[in-house]
């Protein structure tokens, strides 16, 4: 279905080929799952399958790409557009109409499908995925999971015999992300589709891939089966991690599959225990919201929250797609709408609220990163991006530059931020909002885009956020992430919170929630594979 023949392809920058003499064959109906690390070449792969690369994005293909018997040298993207369906990484720049119903008519339009048919596959689609209330709705109000669902939607539509998805489940939480996944095997399993996936949360998806396909980053593919390709590299799922832990061979892949394994593991720590987070100290506030109320038309998206955010303390939002989250986040920085309520900030320059202030002075109190981190970038550069942000920061040079180093090294300086991968675009973005330092940090799927190294910096930069003695509130769907770096979980549904309390209270309480550790090893109270390794080292204390 798909050939990949000695395939290199090459940018007008000079660098180093993200695809390098590949030679890759995907069968009809399979589930084809590509990983690696941020920038390592993964949308490159993907744009092959459908003539983007090189039509589109230029640069120089050599080799041949064959699809359904059609080489994509011969075939430009519309050529392709009945046999492959495109979603991206961020869905919004996708779209090309205003509601959620004419989006997911419009690819059949553009393939002169009669109206019969084009109502029946709506209907089909809207029950399929689940998203049948927000037909008459327009596509920006959405959340941006509903935003990524209507985009696989207006895919599914036009019956595409491959179906290439970038991060499909990026932005959703874990039962809708479940739901996609679900929907998409369906259609390998039940109608021979072959679907090519990139994702970066393995966790999720691996457990579903007939082969995968990593890129190391120096223009290679290693192709197998996902045990036996994940055995042999060092960006691997917690799961993984673990079964390497615990001695396991093969490696799981699925939580069912690690727990008709852990028994023996379990027996090992059950004189253990993680070691306790500390508690919450009675420090004053940095930040106070009250009774904060956030509306849109026809609905109520934040329904009076309080919440107190304290210094030194990872705070981390959790709830369905469209539970207020992004809206809550974006009332406190100020720059959103707020129909209610009051938000305090307490620093070395009295109390504020950022919304009374400039979007410049409101910065240096209340950070946000938001999800679609493009927003926050306009200049030509990331060096430009760096510089201004050092200046209107009042830093010193090359502080921001500093911290996207930490996130994606080598990142090159005179690259268009346009032409950066999601991830490397959140990276940059997250840099300058860091550099002016501010008390409190808003971060609105902070990982979406990131490979597993990533996450270890950002990890290790939170970490030094808190210990300076700043306040950080991640909303975010990665129950990994949370698991790692939250001393405080909020979930919240239709605007409201729900549950709140420790990390390992509010987690090991909700199984749409739980960790994959956790599952596995449950009902043992342990969250991540650090705490495991931790406890089975011989300096590990037991009670």
């Amino acid at each position: 279905m798909i050939a990949f023949d000695r395939v290199t392809v090459r940018y007008a920058d000079g660098g180093q080929p993200p695809l390098r003499d590949v030679s890759i064959h995907v069968e009809e109906g399979e589930l084809c799952l590509v990983a690696g690390r941020t920038g390592a070449g993964k949308s490159t792969l993907l744009r092959a399958v459908n003539g983007l690369v090189p039509h589109f994005t230029g640069g120089t293909l050599h080799g041949t790409v064959t699809v359904a018997g059609r080489d994509t040298r011969r075939h430009p993207p519309r050529d392709l557009a009945d046999v492959v369906g495109v979603v991206g990484q961020d869905p919004l720049s996708g779209f090309v109409t205003d509601t959620v119903e004419e989006e997911l008519a419009y690819g059949m339009e553009q393939l002169a499908l009669p109206p019969a048919v084009m109502r029946k596959r709506v209907e089909e689609t809207l029950d399929l995925l689940g998203i049948a209330e927000l037909r008459d709705r327009p596509l920006r109000t959405l959340s941006g999971g509903q935003q990524q669902r209507v985009a696989i939607g207006a895919v599914l539509t036009a019956h595409p015999k491959i179906l290439v998805l970038d991060e499909p489940t990026s932005a959703l939480d874990p039962t809708a992300a479940e739901d996609v996944l679900a929907t998409v095997t369906r259609l390998v399993h039940d109608l021979g589709v072959t679907v090519v996936l990139a994702e970066h949360r393995l966790e999720r998806v691996v457990q579903y891939a007939d082969r995968l396909l990593y890129l190391p980053g120096d223009g290679r593919v290693v192709d197998g089966r996902p045990a036996d390709v994940l055995a042999g590299v060092d960006l691997a799922p917690p799961l993984v991690e673990l079964g390497r832990l615990a001695g396991w061979t093969p490696l799981p892949l699925s939580v069912r599959d690690a727990r008709r394994r852990a028994a023996a593991l379990r027996q090992r720590l059950v004189h253990a225990l993680p070691a306790r987070p500390p508690a919450d100290p009675e420090t004053t506030p940095v930040l106070t919201a009250r009774k904060i109320v956030v509306r849109y038309p026809g609905t109520v998206a934040v329904a009076g929250v309080d919440l107190d955010l304290r210094p030194g303390r990872v705070v981390a939002l959790m709830g369905r797609n469209g539970s207020g989250k992004s809206s809550l986040l974006w009332a406190i920085q100020g720059s959103g709408p707020r129909h209610g309520g009051a938000v305090t900030v307490t620093g070395g320059h009295g109390t504020v609220d950022p919304k009374a202030l400039p979007a410049g002075q409101a910065r240096r109190h209340v950070g946000l990163v938001p999800q679609s981190p493009g927003d926050l970038l306009f200049l030509e550069t990331v060096d430009a991006e760096c510089d201004l942000a050092d200046r209107e920061s009042d830093v010193p040079f090359g502080t921001c530059r500093s911290i996207l180093d930490q996130l994606v090294p080598g990142l090159p300086g005179d690259r268009h931020p346009r032409d950066l991968s999601e991830g490397q675009r959140l990276a940059l973005a997250l840099s300058i909002q860091l550099s002016a330092a501010p008390p409190v940090i808003l971060l609105d799927e902070p990982t979406r885009g990131l490979d597993y190294h990533a996450k270890k910096q950002f990890g290790t930069l939170v970490r030094q956020m808190t210990a300076a003695g700043r306040s950080v509130v991640l909303a975010s769907h990665d129950v990994e992430l949370v698991a790692t770096l939250a001393d405080q979980v909020i979930v919240m549904a239709d605007g409201e919170i729900v549950a709140e309390g420790g990390t390992a209270e509010v987690m090991l309480a909700s199984p749409a929630f739980a960790p994959q550790v956790a599952k596995v090893l449950a009902p043992q109270p342990w969250l991540t594979v650090d705490q495991v390794a931790t406890a089975l080292s011989p300096a590990g204390s037991t009670p």
